[in-house]
């Protein structure tokens, strides 16, 4: 009684990850005197990786057709992965014992965009997130950005703040609409930053999940689709892999400022007294169990100004330490301490101990300078830990002598 009325389309074009794929079904009696008795429907989405049952107002509920009569439905599923895929649709029926009636239709999905994440560390609890979206159609598309940020983090798009919208030109308005030709791409940078305050005070960790960047796209037809990028994970500190690639005569340009360095040795020091290992040879926390990390220095300084900096000393080991900081001169060049070289810390609490002290520097010559030659002192094991670069700052000359080069370059 049910003929093969139940038809698909051979091929209709292309469809891509994050679109919605819709189907109608239709069943009809094309007998002209004979009811269909107990008809079922049911269908499901083969993926290359599983069978989704794809519900309908049809499912489970037996009904009766009557002579050229017919039920209808809708099904809908949006898509997620590539290969082929096949639409099953089953039909169940009554009529002289039961009866069933299959129809397949395949279909194959790709890729509409490619994605490609980079992570930059911007501190303790921040990272930048530059997010490039590729358009790999073969016709032009729209999209938008967004992050789908793990809970705790959270993420602000970062834009030009010096365009003024109410004045943008046509090439402006052009290039911030995100259309897509075949082959183009668009760049989207985040600023991802922990929000609450339990994440605040832990910071952001290497191995840490940052969320995914989330692309809504319309093609050329006003077709809307969503794609997921990998989940994005913060990078770890490029500390060990200067120190080990360096040779005696070759200094690192690793500076601990922004680095996120300190959160990184508590996260490895942690992992390691969670796990009960004693020693792990070559790990961070090993490796430099006392960080130094300046609060907020200065980007720039005036010549010959003494400026005070603030110091963070941090104590990772499983063992209190009584610890001296020391700023050799021999190491330091172009900014120098002003006072004191040598400071007595006291005795430092283990698994996280700290405390802080002001620094007072000062700048000898203009220039762009790293603050470097410091060194951990454990004044009871004679322990030395030579620390990275402190932080660059740029060193200024006085107002007047800029003034009077200006006016030499403008008399030559």
């Amino acid at each position: 009684l049910l003929s093969s009325t139940l038809l698909l389309p051979d091929s209709f074009g292309v469809i891509h990850v994050g679109e919605t794929f819709s189907a109608y079904l239709g069943v009809l009696n094309a007998s002209a005197d004979m009811p269909v008795r107990g008809l079922t429907v049911s269908s499901q989405l083969q993926t290359p990786s599983r069978r989704i049952v794809l519900p309908s107002r049809l499912d489970n509920i037996p009904c009766d057709i009557d002579p050229s009569g017919g039920v209808d439905a809708i099904v809908a599923r949006r898509l997620e992965e590539v290969g082929p895929h096949i639409l099953r649709v089953e039909v169940g029926y009554i009529s002289n014992g039961s009866k069933s009636l299959r129809k397949f239709y395949r279909f194959n999905v790709t890729v509409p965009l490619h994605i490609t994440e980079t992570v930059t560390r911007s501190g303790d609890a921040t990272c930048l997130v530059s997010v490039t979206v590729e358009n790999i159609m073969e016709k032009q598309g729209a999209g938008g950005g967004d992050n789908d940020m793990t809970k705790g983090l959270v993420a602000e798009q970062v834009s030009l703040d010096n365009v003024n919208r109410d004045s943008q030109s046509a090439v402006q308005l052009y290039d911030s609409c995100g259309r897509l030709e075949p082959g183009e791409c668009y760049r989207y940078l985040f600023s991802v930053r922990a929000e609450s305050e339990a994440a605040a005070l832990r910071g952001v960790a290497c191995g840490d999940d940052l969320g995914q960047a989330v692309l809504n796209y319309h093609k050329a037809m006003g077709e809307l689709g969503t794609v997921y990028s990998s989940v994005v994970v913060c990078p770890p500190t490029s500390f060990l892999n200067q120190t080990s690639a360096i040779d005696n005569t070759t200094k690192s340009k690793f500076v601990v400022h922004r680095s996120g360095l300190s959160v990184d040795v508590a996260a490895a020091s942690a992992q390691r007294s969670m796990s009960g290992q004693r020693n792990n040879e070559g790990s961070l926390d090993e490796t430099l169990p006392v960080t130094v990390e300046p609060i907020d220095p200065p980007s720039t300084m005036n010549l010959s100004v003494p400026e005070k900096v603030s110091m963070l000393i941090v104590n990772h080991s499983s063992q209190p330490m009584n610890l001296q900081l020391q700023m050799r001169l021999s190491e330091m060049t172009g900014v120098v301490v002003c006072g004191p070289s040598f400071l007595s810390l006291g005795e430092i609490p283990p698994s996280g101990g700290s405390c802080t002290i002001d620094l007072r520097l000062v700048a000898l010559v203009a220039g762009l300078f790293s603050v470097q030659g410091c060194y951990i002192v454990d004044l009871a094991s004679d322990m030395e830990l030579q620390q990275p670069a402190l932080f660059d700052v740029f060193v200024k000359l006085p107002d007047e002598i800029e003034e009077k080069k200006a006016m030499d370059a403008v008399d030559f």
